[in-house]
């Protein structure tokens, strides 16, 4: 859990591909938003707990991602956000169609949309801007610790890694945080040093 003065950030790691599920909290309203609803209904149900919903942000279309999506939408009744490219390859009724920079409201914070193709045709990437500190950047699956998301074709790989640095390291300085898909947080500042390596293997 990372406690902002505006925004409490909890991460639960979820079924068979440890899939991360976030859960954002307005410290001023209680309203709550869950970045990708993945596996484990029952469990993310009790990290969400009695206060709801205000939306469901799914980061991309591989079923990974919104295993639960479904059993969560019914149960709090949140509506569910897509990237409009990959909305129809979500199994569950899109509410919102996103496209870049796209803002979703909730409660007294927002989060800024980026999209970025490659891992995806319609990955999201959800921004959060402290106001009184740093940026923190929700990835799914198109920034890890060491490098881009996976991709299947070199024109895949040239697309991603384009988008993260075009739209991620040349806007946002090296402060701040990048919550993937999987695995541990990182900061952009530790993962710069490498883009050149990442662009000259091509993964």
């Amino acid at each position: 859990m990372r406690e902002l003065p505006d925004v409490i950030i909890s991460k639960l790691a979820v079924g068979d591909m440890d899939n991360n599920a976030y859960l954002l909290r307005c410290a001023h309203t209680g309203a709550q938003v869950l970045i990708d609803a993945a596996a484990e209904p029952e469990r993310l149900l009790e990290l969400i707990g009695p206060d709801g919903l205000s939306a469901i942000i799914t980061t991309h279309r591989h079923p990974d991602h919104w295993g639960a999506l479904e059993a969560i939408a019914q149960a709090t009744g949140a509506p569910v956000y897509a990237h409009a490219d990959d909305a129809d390859g979500i199994d569950v009724p899109i509410a919102h169609r996103v496209h870049e920079g796209d803002v979703i409201p909730i409660g007294d914070f927002a989060l800024a949309t980026i999209h970025l193709v490659g891992h995806t045709p319609g990955s999201l990437v959800l921004v959060y801007d402290d106001p009184t500190g740093h940026h923190h950047m929700f990835t799914g699956d198109c920034l890890f610790p060491g490098g881009v998301g996976r991709t299947w074709s070199p024109e895949d790989f040239d697309s991603l890694y384009d988008g993260v640095v075009s739209k991620v390291f040349d806007r946002y300085d090296d402060e701040t945080w990048i919550y993937p898909g999987h695995g541990a947080d990182t900061v952009l500042g530790d993962e710069r040093p490498e883009l050149a390596q990442w662009r000259e293997r091509g993964w």
